[in-house]
């Protein structure tokens, strides 16, 4: 990153700041799903049902949940463009490229959801981004009709599923906290019925992503994409009236539609998750909109500094919390699964992205890559990087 002129690494510090930002809210949802299968069935732990229990779980779902996948799908379609560029530079077929990045982008997913968290998206990521790169030569007015039409079709889905299905098709309460029981005590099994466990969801998780994750993934990398090619954050310096315009809009729509989701039950219910679906962006984009403000304010400028590191090696460290989820949850470690209240997790989440932060720069000072990043790019390039350390230049 040395290499690039001052500008582009200014873009990419804050891209790499906003990715960072993202996995933090990642994290703060996954790990629910990750300490127990209570969320994966709709319903609330028993054991953990006072009022603050109750309270935690409502600001997850109104500030978290559903938010920051997408913009972490919002930076997929911007690094996109971003991965054309470079591959423009060096002077090689992007096509090709990006297929072969694509295919070791599914294999790092298929042993994510297989060994560590059947809660993975890198799978869907892959199979989304091949539909991306067919449409990347699409114009910008191409792409933003298309996405449109996706949140649409989406939404209209939702609403009618709500109206005509409702809850017909989803298990009991009874049936789904016995699942859930007994999916929480596989958690705590050998590594095999752990395996065993990351399987048996993947059914649910293929029906999510083509149903729900995927399309919306799709239409957040297309505008992702079109950002990227009218330079969106490329020489912001957080002054620009835009970003104030963006939070009066986005903090009152999306705190809304994620505080009646909460109040409506979450992702349990269907007529709710279109309501997120609905204001979801507007938050999201109040958040980056305040980032970029916080991040280049005197006061606050180490900031940046603190996000950067962790969104440059965002594969490593996506990786990396499921890693930690499997090692304090799960039989393979200290078996912490259904033993742990929301307030707790929520604090675990936020000690751990600061871990993540403080080892990522300490790795970064001597190392040109994650180690994830590294062997992606090796795959990517087809080619072994010159040195993964920086002692090697």
């Amino acid at each position: 990153m040395t290499d690039l002129p001052v500008s582009a690494r200014s873009r990419v510090h804050d891209v790499d700041a906003i990715r960072g930002f993202a996995l933090l809210g990642i994290l703060v949802v996954n790990i629910t799903f990750m300490a127990s299968a209570y969320p994966s069935n709709l319903v609330n732990d028993p054991a953990f049902s006072s009022a603050f229990d109750d309270a935690i779980r409502f600001v997850v779902d109104a500030l978290f949940s559903m938010k920051f996948y997408l913009l972490f799908s919002f930076l997929f379609g911007y690094s996109f463009v971003l991965q054309m560029d470079a591959a423009r530079s060096a002077g090689r077929d992007f096509v090709p490229r990006m297929l072969r990045r694509t295919a070791g982008l599914f294999v790092i997913g298929m042993a994510h959801l297989v060994l560590l968290y059947g809660g993975d998206i890198l799978t869907t990521y892959a199979v989304v981004g091949l539909v991306l790169l067919a449409m990347h030569r699409a114009s910008d007015t191409a792409a933003l009709r298309t996405a449109g039409t996706i949140y649409v079709v989406i939404l209209a889905s939702l609403v009618a599923t709500s109206t005509f299905v409702g809850s017909s098709f989803m298990p009991g309460e009874n049936e789904a906290m016995s699942t859930a029981a007994q999916q929480t005590r596989d958690m705590l099994g050998a590594p095999a019925d752990i395996i065993g466990h990351h399987l048996d969801g993947l059914g649910l998780l293929i029906l999510q992503s083509a149903s729900l994750q995927g399309p919306t993934a799709l239409a957040v990398f297309l505008l992702g994409m079109v950002a990227a090619r009218r330079r969106l954050l490329s020489g912001l310096d957080g002054s620009e009236s835009v970003l104030h315009r963006i939070q009066l809009v986005g903090f009152p729509v999306g705190l809304a539609g994620g505080i009646v989701f909460a109040w409506m039950g979450g992702p349990g219910d269907t007529l709710a998750t279109a309501l997120s679906t609905a204001t979801a962006p507007f938050l999201a984009a109040a958040y980056v909109a305040a980032l970029i403000r916080i991040m280049h304010g005197q006061k606050m400028s180490r900031v940046r500094g603190f996000l950067v590191p962790v969104g440059r090696a965002a594969l490593t460290n996506y990786l990396g919390q499921s890693l930690v989820g499997l090692v304090l949850f799960t039989g393979v470690g200290f078996g912490w699964a259904g033993q742990v209240s929301p307030p707790l997790l929520l604090l675990i989440a936020i000690i751990v992205f600061i871990g993540q932060a403080a080892l990522t720069a300490w790795w970064l000072r001597n190392h040109r890559y994650g180690p994830a990043e590294y062997l992606l790019r090796w795959f990517t390039n087809w080619q072994r990087p010159h040195a993964i350390s920086l002692a090697g230049r």
